[in-house]
């Protein structure tokens, strides 16, 4: 396991960009960001390894997911942000793992504690 803190949340009014942080005490395969809205499940945003990243069909096109391995960071670049977008952002982390790529939250070992974006109309 690795020890994952987020940062850069924060409130932002609809159509306008955040970008977060994920700084990791060391290098994992997969690298992810999770949201979760109040009253909601945990869903997944991105993926990223060595492959081209996954992207959850309700941030596509305005989200990116990146990773500088050699500061062990993982970004997450938000645009035209919209209010549905609102949750606690989390950067999540795992080894590599055989067959279908990791898209549920308990295919990730290593968590970080969160970081709130509020998006208002």
């Amino acid at each position: 396991q690795v020890r994952l803190v987020e940062s850069g949340g924060g409130s932002v009014q609809a159509g306008g960009s955040l970008r977060l942080s994920c700084a990791a005490s060391g290098y994992s395969y997969y690298m992810a960001w999770f949201r979760q809205a109040a009253g909601k499940e945990r869903e997944v945003v991105a993926v990223k390894a060595t492959s081209p990243a996954y992207y959850a069909d309700s941030v596509k096109g305005r989200f990116t997911i990146s990773r500088d391995n050699s500061k062990n960071t993982l970004y997450l670049q938000m645009n035209s942000l919209k209010p549905e977008d609102t949750a606690m952002y989390y950067c999540a982390a795992r080894p590599p793992v055989s067959g279908a790529l990791p898209l549920s939250s308990s295919s990730y070992n290593s968590w970080g504690q969160g970081t709130q974006v509020t998006v208002s109309s």
